[in-house]
């Protein structure tokens, strides 16, 4: 099937006026037109009032549908058949993103086939459908799991990695429930961040981390001298425990949350800004200064937010022993 003279007419003469983005957008639109069009004559064995002995269904009316484009938004009609469904491979693979998501979050399979018959596939979709789509991306996530951290220059490869955790709801064994989800992210000494892994699990006890940071260096994560976490018991254990020879910086960002929660609100801001800076001083030196600087003025004020400084200092303050260009990504 190609463009009809008419519609050919009228893109040229849009661009022979000077037409900008709206040109090329009318462009996009005829050309998927088109794609949509030979896709259903494929689907359906025959090309419209054509008399065929390999047709298999027949056309029922259109349905308009809007894709959203780097053109631009742009309108198509999707031709619909009489028995079945027709949907174009190139909105598939929308459609496939849509299913996969509202699995993954929790959405009911009868609301699912609701969702995707709103989207525009009449004939809605099934719980083994629904199954089968998923199995991509469980493929999907299961290769990125797996794959090889090796890759970058031993001996330091990510000489500098982030773990941190959250809880998320998610569907597990037929039921929707929250799961603890621990990432790890690592910072090569170019300063490019990677996320190195992932994992699931019913909380991030000691044994889950051990686990999971054996998984890493089981896939070549190596030559790693400083790990940056939360001051979590399990979690500094399992680093104490897989990644010998790492330094454990503690985060700046849990530290002051637990600090503020010693602080009345209308205090909270200032004393967030107050230990920023000793973050932002230039060498080692300066930070130090500044970290007794703010210790003392803390102190007199709120004793306990001083008592937590103190105590947490040198797990704070890991990353001076490292080069000051890479400060800023620590």
């Amino acid at each position: 099937m190609t463009l009809a003279q008419s519609e050919l007419s009228e893109l040229l003469e849009a661009v022979r006026a000077g037409g900008g983005i709206d040109v090329v957008r009318r462009g996009v639109e005829l050309v998927l037109q088109v794609l949509i069009a030979a896709e259903a004559s494929e689907f359906i064995g025959a090309q419209p009032f054509e008399r065929s002995a390999s047709r298999t269904n027949l056309r029922n009316g259109s349905r308009e549908r809007l894709l959203l484009t780097k053109a631009g938004d742009v309108q198509l009609l999707i031709p619909g058949v009489r028995r079945g469904s027709f949907f174009p491979a190139m909105l598939d693979r929308a459609l496939f993103a849509v299913v996969m998501d509202a699995y993954v979050l929790g959405v009911s399979t009868h609301k699912v086939d609701d969702l995707v018959q709103a989207l525009g596939l009449q004939a809605g979709i099934s719980k083994s459908e629904v199954s089968r789509i998923c199995a991509e991306l469980d493929e999907s996530l299961d290769i990125f799991w797996r794959r090889s951290l090796a890759y970058v220059a031993f001996p330091y490869a990510f000489p500098y990695v982030f773990l941190d955790a959250t809880y998320l709801k998610g569907r597990s064994g037929g039921a929707v429930t929250a799961r603890a989800v621990v990432v790890a992210t690592g910072v090569t000494q170019r300063g490019d961040r990677e996320v190195l892994g992932l994992a699931v699990g019913d909380s991030e006890g000691r044994a889950f981390w051990t686990e999971f940071l054996r998984s890493l260096r089981a896939r070549g994560l190596a030559g790693v001298r400083l790990v940056i976490a939360d001051a979590h018991l399990g979690l500094q254990q399992a680093i104490a425990t897989v990644m010998l020879g790492a330094t454990w910086q503690r985060c700046r960002m849990h530290f002051v949350r637990n600090a503020l929660a010693r602080v009345p609100r209308g205090s909270a801001e200032m004393v967030a800004a107050a230990i920023r800076t000793v973050f932002a001083q230039p060498d080692a030196e300066a930070v130090a200064e500044q970290f007794e600087r703010i210790a003392e003025m803390l102190g007199r004020q709120f004793p306990d937010v001083a008592r937590m400084l103190r105590d947490a200092r040198h797990d704070l303050l890991a990353f001076t022993a490292f080069p000051v260009a890479y400060w800023r990504k620590l």
